[in-house]
């Protein structure tokens, strides 16, 4: 194997700082590989979890009995920290920090930034339940959302869950199809939303689209409208934020068991109806002290951000910064306006120390050539955490010139499924260009061949062996469990198949080559798609591409497309041929595209994930209806070039590139 191209290592004075470091010498592991084998080991990864419930500092209402306890009804096969009961409000709200700390700072396009202290938020989420009480809503009642990245949200989740209710939220930005699909499979008994916004120098009036969903919900008992962009009244169909929130009462906290529902997160919806998945108050809470204290290394001197809407998972983790004690910070609108370098501003204004961002955002900087790190300080700034898809190595290794030298580059990933990441990286860990640095504590990840063989090495599908707590509790409208066995354990029985191809180094580094079902297979040889865009996205001409084989229902080698986005050059089929050669050279002949085709955007979900998969099924011929819901997609208008060459692909008339 060839040596590691380590772009970054951590110094001796962060790693002995560090929870993580701290933990190992608590427990005497020489070793972050001697933890990780106890973390997930059947005969101690009961005692793993119970460490870090410590650790989370959980409020237990009544202790638990057992912390792992099989029970083969269940899908994944057990049953956690069964007879406890605790409340993932409890935890947020309750802090050593003064009342007086600030506990949110929030930047809105909307809206002048503010902050909220640590008695602020508590007195908002108490008016909150006061007035979800008085609406009758009670636990395990849905409560909907169609609200943006803002304290009031944040509150009000807060409110929500300490009375045992379950939240859900969607950005407003979804549009009415997108949002009933989502919402309309909830029931919800309460809707809130904003009567609009400002995304840069846009304004979107909602107040349309939010009263279609809301009658579109027949379970529906109260409506409730936020005046964000304060233009006019509320109509009258709504009840007013400022008259809902009631006098202060007491903040409750309603002890649950510990798989009680907590939050209804939705799948991307790129493969048909977006499925809703049901999490947990006790499993999320533990993922996610574990991943922030260890993995992010945070606590209540950090300043933690990550760029997210509502609609995505990474929202529910930026929160949970709370958990830690840290200060959450929120940004409401267009991280490009009005300037590209606009959301490095904030993360230096703010003084944020750990921020979080797309891995497509930090490539678009990349492609634009910016230099934040010579522009802004950012002397605060000791972690940049990377998500949504794979990192390219190009783009680490601009990070590390362009941004700031010193500095924890951890590229995180796992899933709305699970709600966290389970391979990642932490302060004792090295940042190798391409590859993720780790395992998280307490997930078995490996990989598998196709027959089901943990292989090193070599690729395959990226799999969980043992269960997770923030597994699913379930899906939605799926009693029998049978949705949720098909999705996750039908490859595999008994084991967690996640989707994602990826190869396991004997290092211990992971790199996550695409999703499954997007493979490449020429000649009988499986690549993964990453490895093909960090060349073709190499071109400064090209600011993005997607590839997809598209299979020959005969038998035959299919054919290779690859489509790019072109920036800027004056002879497209001379730069077709330069990426013909640099893929032949750089990667093999197998490799050459059989056709490659300009397009003016990639389809991508509103988390920057390329829709690899749809496209390709949409040019076999299949019915676009049952292949994508368009509210999935951050650009709908992205996917009418490839409707027509399927069109013509269908037609007899050729797809001529």
């Amino acid at each position: 194997m060839m040596s590691p191209d380590v772009l970054w290592f951590p110094s001796n004075e962060r790693r002995l700082a560090s929870h993580l470091q701290a933990f190992l010498d608590e427990h005497e592991f020489e070793s972050y590989d001697d933890a990780w084998r106890w973390s997930v080991a059947p005969d101690t990864a009961s005692d793993f979890w119970k460490e870090i419930s410590r650790v989370a500092g959980v409020h237990w209402t009544d202790e638990p009995v057992d912390v792992i306890e099989k029970d083969e009804s269940r899908v994944t096969g057990v049953r956690w920290f069964t007879g406890g009961t605790l409340n993932y409000a409890e935890l947020a709200l309750t802090s050593n920090r003064s009342e007086d700390d600030l506990c949110i700072v929030s930047y809105s396009d909307t809206r002048e930034t503010s902050s909220v202290t640590w008695a602020q938020l508590r007195d908002l989420v108490a008016r909150l339940q006061a007035g979800l009480r008085h609406a009758g809503v009670k636990k395990g009642d849905v409560v909907a959302a169609l609200l943006l990245n803002i304290p009031e949200t944040l509150a009000l989740m807060l409110a929500t869950v300490g009375l045992g209710a379950v939240w859900t939220c969607c950005a407003p930005e979804l549009g009415t199809t997108g949002l009933l699909d989502r919402l309309g499979q909830t029931s919800p008994v309460a809707l809130f939303s904003v009567d609009g916004y400002r995304y840069g120098d846009k304004v979107f009036d909602v107040r349309g689209e939010a009263a279609t969903v809301r009658d579109g919900l027949p379970s529906l008992r109260i409506a409730v409208m936020l005046d964000y962009l304060a233009e006019d009244d509320i109509d009258a169909s709504w009840q007013s934020w400022d008259s809902f929130i009631m006098d202060q009462g007491p903040l409750i906290f309603e002890p649950v068991a510990f798989e009680h529902p907590l939050y209804i997160l939705y799948t991307s919806g790129t493969t048909g109806k977006p499925k809703a998945i049901i999490h947990g108050h006790g499993g999320i809470i533990l993922e996610h002290v574990k991943a922030l204290r260890f993995h992010f290394d945070l606590d209540e001197r950090d300043r933690f951000f990550w760029y997210s809407t509502t609609s995505w998972m990474m929202w529910n983790f930026c929160v949970s910064g709370l958990l830690v004690d840290a200060t959450v910070c929120l940004y409401d609108g267009n991280p490009n306006w009005p300037g590209p370098d606009a959301l490095w501003r904030f993360i230096d204004d703010a003084k944020i120390t750990c921020a979080g961002v797309g891995a497509s955002f930090l490539v678009a900087n990349m492609k634009a050539k910016l230099k934040p790190g010579a522009v802004f300080p950012l002397v605060d700034l000791a972690t940049l955490g990377v998500t949504g898809s794979a990192l390219p190595a190009t783009a680490a290794a601009w990070v590390f010139r362009e941004v700031k030298s010193d500095l924890l580059l951890n590229s995180f990933s796992g899933g709305t499924d699970v709600c966290t990441g389970f391979v990642g990286s932490s302060p004792l860990h090295p940042m190798i260009a391409g590859e993720i640095s780790s395992r998280c504590l307490g997930d078995r990840v490996e990989v598998f061949d196709d027959d089901g063989d943990s292989v090193i090495d070599v690729e395959g599908e990226l799999v969980i062996t043992a269960p997770m707590p923030s597994m699913p509790i379930g899906l939605l409208n799926d009693p029998e469990d049978c949705r949720y066995r098909e999705t996750y354990y039908s490859r595999f029985p008994g084991v967690w198949n996640h989707g994602d191809r990826a190869t396991l180094s004997s290092r211990g580094t992971i790199v996550i080559t695409g999703r499954s079902d997007g493979t490449l297979n020429r000649g009988g040889i499986r690549m993964g798609t990453a490895e093909f865009y960090s060349v073709v996205e190499d071109f400064d001409e090209v600011s993005d591409s997607l590839v997809v084989h598209l299979e020959d229902p005969e038998g035959g080698p299919g054919e290779l497309w690859l489509f790019v986005v072109v920036t800027h050059t004056s002879d497209v089929e001379e730069l077709k041929g330069r990426l013909t050669s640099t893929l032949r050279t750089q990667l093999s002949a197998r490799h050459v595209p059989d056709r490659i085709i300009a397009v003016p955007s990639i389809p991508r979900t509103a988390t920057g994930k390329k829709l690899e998969v749809p496209v390709k099924r949409i040019l076999s011929g299949a019915d676009p209806a049952n292949v994508i819901t368009l509210s999935a997609l951050a650009d709908p208008d992205s996917l009418v070039p490839f409707l027509e060459l399927a069109r013509l692909r269908y037609s007899g008339d050729g797809a001529t590139p």
